[in-house]
Protein backbone atom coordinates (compact mmCIF):
# COMPACT_ATOMS: atom_id res chain seq x y z
CA UNK A 1 0.00 0.00 0.00
CA UNK A 2 1.22 3.50 -0.81
CA UNK A 3 -0.02 7.10 -0.75
CA UNK A 4 0.50 9.73 -3.43
CA UNK A 5 -0.13 13.46 -3.18
CA UNK A 6 0.89 16.73 -4.81
CA UNK A 7 3.81 17.17 -2.43
CA UNK A 8 6.05 14.76 -0.57
CA UNK A 9 5.18 16.38 2.76
CA UNK A 10 1.43 15.92 2.25
CA UNK A 11 1.93 12.34 1.11
CA UNK A 12 4.12 11.52 4.11
CA UNK A 13 1.63 13.06 6.54
CA UNK A 14 -1.31 11.10 5.17
CA UNK A 15 0.71 7.89 4.95
CA UNK A 16 1.54 8.23 8.64
CA UNK A 17 -2.13 8.86 9.42
CA UNK A 18 -3.38 5.71 7.67
CA UNK A 19 -0.36 3.49 8.28
CA UNK A 20 0.80 3.25 4.67
CA UNK A 21 4.41 2.04 4.42
CA UNK A 22 5.27 4.21 1.40
CA UNK A 23 4.46 7.68 0.13
CA UNK A 24 5.09 9.55 -3.11
CA UNK A 25 5.09 13.26 -3.82
CA UNK A 26 4.97 12.56 -7.54
CA UNK A 27 2.07 10.79 -9.25
CA UNK A 28 4.19 9.40 -12.06
CA UNK A 29 6.57 7.76 -9.58
CA UNK A 30 3.67 6.07 -7.79
CA UNK A 31 2.14 4.81 -11.03
CA UNK A 32 5.51 3.45 -12.14
CA UNK A 33 5.70 1.15 -9.11
CA UNK A 34 5.21 -2.37 -10.48
CA UNK A 35 3.92 -3.79 -7.19
CA UNK A 36 0.95 -1.40 -7.10
CA UNK A 37 -2.01 -3.13 -8.73
CA UNK A 38 -4.86 -0.70 -8.07
CA UNK A 39 -5.26 3.04 -7.55
CA UNK A 40 -7.96 4.91 -5.67
CA UNK A 41 -8.43 8.46 -7.02
CA UNK A 42 -9.57 10.75 -4.19
CA UNK A 43 -8.72 14.16 -5.61
CA UNK A 44 -11.17 17.09 -5.88
CA UNK A 45 -13.85 16.44 -8.51
CA UNK A 46 -12.25 18.50 -11.27
CA UNK A 47 -9.02 16.46 -11.05
CA UNK A 48 -10.65 13.02 -11.30
CA UNK A 49 -10.36 12.71 -15.07
CA UNK A 50 -6.66 13.48 -15.41
CA UNK A 51 -5.62 11.39 -12.39
CA UNK A 52 -7.74 8.44 -13.52
CA UNK A 53 -6.50 8.63 -17.11
CA UNK A 54 -2.91 8.54 -15.90
CA UNK A 55 -3.62 5.47 -13.76
CA UNK A 56 -5.45 3.76 -16.62
CA UNK A 57 -2.56 4.42 -18.99
CA UNK A 58 -0.22 2.91 -16.38
CA UNK A 59 -2.28 -0.28 -16.50
CA UNK A 60 -3.67 -0.06 -12.98
CA UNK A 61 -7.14 -1.06 -11.82
CA UNK A 62 -8.82 2.24 -10.92
CA UNK A 63 -11.43 3.20 -8.33
CA UNK A 64 -12.55 6.81 -8.82
CA UNK A 65 -14.20 8.71 -5.98
CA UNK A 66 -17.76 9.84 -6.60
CA UNK A 67 -18.87 11.77 -8.50
CA UNK A 68 -17.15 9.80 -11.25
CA UNK A 69 -16.21 13.05 -13.04
CA UNK A 70 -17.80 16.49 -13.35
CA UNK A 71 -19.83 15.65 -16.47
CA UNK A 72 -20.82 12.81 -18.77
CA UNK A 73 -18.27 13.65 -21.47
CA UNK A 74 -15.41 13.17 -19.01
CA UNK A 75 -16.98 9.97 -17.69
CA UNK A 76 -17.24 8.52 -21.19
CA UNK A 77 -13.63 9.48 -21.84
CA UNK A 78 -12.52 7.43 -18.83
CA UNK A 79 -14.65 4.46 -19.85
CA UNK A 80 -13.31 4.52 -23.41
CA UNK A 81 -9.72 4.67 -22.15
CA UNK A 82 -10.19 1.83 -19.64
CA UNK A 83 -11.83 -0.43 -22.19
CA UNK A 84 -9.12 0.29 -24.75
CA UNK A 85 -6.39 -0.41 -22.18
CA UNK A 86 -8.19 -3.47 -20.81
CA UNK A 87 -8.11 -2.41 -17.16
CA UNK A 88 -10.73 -2.41 -14.42
CA UNK A 89 -12.54 0.86 -13.68
CA UNK A 90 -15.29 1.70 -11.17
CA UNK A 91 -16.90 4.73 -9.58
CA UNK A 92 -16.46 4.73 -5.80
CA UNK A 93 -20.15 5.04 -4.95
CA UNK A 94 -19.48 3.11 -1.76
CA UNK A 95 -23.10 3.08 -0.59
CA UNK A 96 -24.05 0.74 -3.46
CA UNK A 97 -22.08 -2.09 -1.82
CA UNK A 98 -23.22 -1.76 1.81
CA UNK A 99 -25.01 -4.78 3.34
CA UNK A 100 -28.38 -3.05 3.62
CA UNK A 101 -28.29 -2.05 -0.05
CA UNK A 102 -27.53 -5.64 -1.04
CA UNK A 103 -30.55 -6.79 1.00
CA UNK A 104 -32.80 -4.07 -0.45
CA UNK A 105 -31.91 -5.06 -4.01
CA UNK A 106 -32.77 -8.65 -3.16
CA UNK A 107 -36.18 -7.61 -1.80
CA UNK A 108 -36.81 -5.62 -4.97
CA UNK A 109 -35.77 -8.54 -7.16
CA UNK A 110 -38.15 -10.78 -5.20
CA UNK A 111 -41.00 -8.37 -5.94
CA UNK A 112 -41.77 -7.79 -2.28
CA UNK A 113 -42.85 -4.18 -2.88
CA UNK A 114 -45.03 -4.89 -5.89
CA UNK A 115 -44.80 -2.21 -8.57
CA UNK A 116 -42.42 0.49 -7.31
CA UNK A 117 -44.07 3.87 -7.85
CA UNK A 118 -42.08 6.48 -5.91
CA UNK A 119 -38.53 6.67 -4.58
CA UNK A 120 -37.27 9.52 -2.40
CA UNK A 121 -33.83 10.23 -0.97
CA UNK A 122 -32.12 13.25 0.56
CA UNK A 123 -28.62 14.24 1.59
CA UNK A 124 -28.21 17.46 3.51
CA UNK A 125 -25.28 18.49 5.70
CA UNK A 126 -24.81 22.05 6.91
CA UNK A 127 -21.41 23.51 5.98
CA UNK A 128 -19.94 26.54 7.67
CA UNK A 129 -19.49 29.13 4.94
CA UNK A 130 -15.81 29.24 4.05
CA UNK A 131 -14.95 30.53 0.55
CA UNK A 132 -11.58 28.75 0.81
CA UNK A 133 -13.22 25.35 1.33
CA UNK A 134 -13.55 23.18 -1.78
CA UNK A 135 -17.32 22.89 -1.25
CA UNK A 136 -17.67 26.61 -1.99
CA UNK A 137 -15.16 26.72 -4.86
CA UNK A 138 -16.64 26.39 -8.38
CA UNK A 139 -13.14 25.76 -9.77
CA UNK A 140 -13.10 22.49 -7.78
CA UNK A 141 -16.65 21.50 -8.73
CA UNK A 142 -17.99 22.57 -5.34
CA UNK A 143 -21.62 22.78 -4.30
CA UNK A 144 -24.32 20.47 -3.03
CA UNK A 145 -25.16 18.68 -6.27
CA UNK A 146 -21.91 16.95 -7.20
CA UNK A 147 -20.74 16.28 -3.67
CA UNK A 148 -23.99 15.43 -1.88
CA UNK A 149 -26.69 15.15 -4.54
CA UNK A 150 -24.89 12.36 -6.37
CA UNK A 151 -25.83 10.01 -3.50
CA UNK A 152 -29.62 10.28 -3.87
CA UNK A 153 -29.41 10.53 -7.68
CA UNK A 154 -27.41 7.29 -7.74
CA UNK A 155 -29.93 5.71 -5.36
CA UNK A 156 -32.79 6.59 -7.72
CA UNK A 157 -30.78 5.06 -10.56
CA UNK A 158 -30.22 1.86 -8.59
CA UNK A 159 -33.94 1.40 -7.98
CA UNK A 160 -35.60 2.95 -11.03
CA UNK A 161 -32.93 3.01 -13.74
CA UNK A 162 -32.35 5.84 -16.21
CA UNK A 163 -34.95 8.62 -16.06
CA UNK A 164 -37.03 9.64 -19.05
CA UNK A 165 -37.53 13.17 -17.70
CA UNK A 166 -35.69 15.41 -15.25
CA UNK A 167 -36.98 18.53 -13.51
CA UNK A 168 -34.64 20.55 -11.29
CA UNK A 169 -34.55 23.65 -9.10
CA UNK A 170 -31.51 25.16 -7.38
CA UNK A 171 -30.70 27.78 -4.77
CA UNK A 172 -27.32 29.35 -5.55
CA UNK A 173 -24.82 30.59 -3.00
CA UNK A 174 -22.77 33.76 -3.31
CA UNK A 175 -19.64 31.95 -4.55
CA UNK A 176 -21.47 30.61 -7.59
CA UNK A 177 -22.02 27.02 -6.46
CA UNK A 178 -25.39 25.49 -5.66
CA UNK A 179 -26.35 25.62 -2.00
CA UNK A 180 -29.22 23.21 -2.39
CA UNK A 181 -30.84 21.41 -5.30
CA UNK A 182 -34.08 19.47 -5.73
CA UNK A 183 -34.56 16.97 -8.56
CA UNK A 184 -37.70 15.15 -9.72
CA UNK A 185 -37.16 12.31 -12.17
CA UNK A 186 -39.82 10.61 -14.28
CA UNK A 187 -39.93 7.08 -15.70
CA UNK A 188 -42.09 4.90 -17.90
CA UNK A 189 -45.48 4.08 -16.44
CA UNK A 190 -45.64 7.21 -14.32
CA UNK A 191 -43.03 6.22 -11.74
CA UNK A 192 -41.18 9.07 -10.04
CA UNK A 193 -38.06 9.79 -8.03
CA UNK A 194 -37.26 12.75 -5.79
CA UNK A 195 -33.66 13.60 -4.85
CA UNK A 196 -32.82 16.50 -2.55
CA UNK A 197 -29.37 17.80 -1.60
CA UNK A 198 -28.30 20.72 0.56
CA UNK A 199 -25.22 22.11 2.21
CA UNK A 200 -27.27 24.90 3.79
CA UNK A 201 -29.50 22.70 5.96
CA UNK A 202 -29.13 19.61 8.12
CA UNK A 203 -31.73 17.28 6.60
CA UNK A 204 -33.18 14.10 8.15
CA UNK A 205 -31.20 12.14 5.53
CA UNK A 206 -33.72 9.36 5.04
CA UNK A 207 -34.85 7.44 1.98
CA UNK A 208 -37.90 5.43 1.01
CA UNK A 209 -39.03 3.11 -1.77
CA UNK A 210 -42.80 2.94 -2.11
CA UNK A 211 -44.59 0.25 -4.10
CA UNK A 212 -48.11 -0.99 -4.61
CA UNK A 213 -47.70 -3.78 -2.02
CA UNK A 214 -45.16 -2.46 0.48
CA UNK A 215 -42.77 0.33 1.38
CA UNK A 216 -39.14 0.36 2.51
CA UNK A 217 -38.07 3.13 4.90
CA UNK A 218 -34.32 3.44 5.38
CA UNK A 219 -33.30 5.02 8.66
CA UNK A 220 -31.00 8.02 8.89
CA UNK A 221 -28.46 8.21 7.55
CA UNK A 222 -29.89 6.21 4.69
CA UNK A 223 -26.57 5.70 2.89
CA UNK A 224 -24.99 4.20 6.02
CA UNK A 225 -27.79 3.13 8.35
CA UNK A 226 -27.95 0.27 10.83
CA UNK A 227 -31.51 -0.67 9.95
CA UNK A 228 -34.46 -0.35 7.60
CA UNK A 229 -38.13 -1.30 7.76
CA UNK A 230 -40.39 -3.00 5.24
CA UNK A 231 -44.04 -2.16 5.85
CA UNK A 232 -46.65 -4.09 3.88
CA UNK A 233 -49.94 -2.58 2.79
CA UNK A 234 -51.60 -5.11 5.11
CA UNK A 235 -49.83 -3.49 8.07
CA UNK A 236 -47.24 -6.24 8.59
CA UNK A 237 -43.81 -4.86 9.52
CA UNK A 238 -40.38 -6.44 9.01
CA UNK A 239 -37.32 -4.87 10.63
CA UNK A 240 -33.85 -5.47 9.19
CA UNK A 241 -30.83 -4.75 11.40
CA UNK A 242 -27.22 -4.47 10.23
CA UNK A 243 -23.81 -3.90 11.74
CA UNK A 244 -21.46 -1.87 9.56
CA UNK A 245 -17.84 -2.13 10.74
CA UNK A 246 -15.58 0.89 10.41
CA UNK A 247 -16.67 3.68 8.09
CA UNK A 248 -18.33 1.40 5.54
CA UNK A 249 -15.80 2.00 2.77
CA UNK A 250 -14.33 -1.50 2.86
CA UNK A 251 -17.19 -3.05 0.89
CA UNK A 252 -16.41 -1.16 -2.32
CA UNK A 253 -12.74 -2.13 -2.12
CA UNK A 254 -13.76 -5.74 -1.60
CA UNK A 255 -15.85 -5.45 -4.76
CA UNK A 256 -12.84 -4.12 -6.68
CA UNK A 257 -10.69 -7.01 -5.44
CA UNK A 258 -13.41 -9.55 -6.29
CA UNK A 259 -13.84 -8.20 -9.81
CA UNK A 260 -10.11 -7.98 -10.53
CA UNK A 261 -9.53 -11.54 -9.32
CA UNK A 262 -12.40 -12.70 -11.54
CA UNK A 263 -10.91 -10.94 -14.56
CA UNK A 264 -13.78 -8.44 -14.83
CA UNK A 265 -13.22 -4.95 -16.22
CA UNK A 266 -16.20 -3.43 -14.41
CA UNK A 267 -18.56 -4.22 -11.57
CA UNK A 268 -21.96 -5.73 -12.46
CA UNK A 269 -23.36 -3.96 -9.38
CA UNK A 270 -22.38 -0.51 -10.66
CA UNK A 271 -21.59 -0.69 -14.35
CA UNK A 272 -19.62 1.94 -16.21
CA UNK A 273 -22.62 2.66 -18.42
CA UNK A 274 -24.69 3.40 -15.31
CA UNK A 275 -22.04 5.76 -13.93
CA UNK A 276 -22.09 7.61 -17.26
CA UNK A 277 -25.89 7.71 -17.19
CA UNK A 278 -25.84 9.18 -13.66
CA UNK A 279 -23.43 11.88 -14.80
CA UNK A 280 -25.78 12.55 -17.72
CA UNK A 281 -28.64 13.11 -15.28
CA UNK A 282 -26.46 15.52 -13.32
CA UNK A 283 -25.62 17.31 -16.58
CA UNK A 284 -29.32 17.76 -17.30
CA UNK A 285 -29.92 19.13 -13.81
CA UNK A 286 -27.11 21.64 -14.25
CA UNK A 287 -28.30 22.62 -17.72
CA UNK A 288 -31.77 23.38 -16.39
CA UNK A 289 -30.57 25.53 -13.49
CA UNK A 290 -27.65 27.19 -15.29
CA UNK A 291 -24.81 25.65 -13.29
CA UNK A 292 -21.46 25.38 -15.07
CA UNK A 293 -17.94 24.92 -13.75
CA UNK A 294 -14.98 27.03 -14.97
CA UNK A 295 -13.09 23.90 -16.05
CA UNK A 296 -15.76 22.96 -18.60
Amino acid sequence: MAVGSRTAARAEAFAAQVGAPRSYGDQAELLAAEDIDAVYVATPHTAHRDAALAAIEAGKAVLVEKPFTINRAEAEELVKAARARGVFLMEAMWTRFLPHMVRIRRLLDEGRLGDVRLVTAEHGVWFHRDPAHRMFDPHLGGGALLDLGVYPVSFLSMVLGAPATVLAATQFGDTGVDGQTAVITGYAGGRQGVATSSMEAFLPNRASIAGTDARIDIDAWWYRPTSFTLTARTGAVERYEFAVPGNGLRFQTEEVARCVRAGLLESPTLTLDESCQIMGTMDEVRAQVGLRYPSE
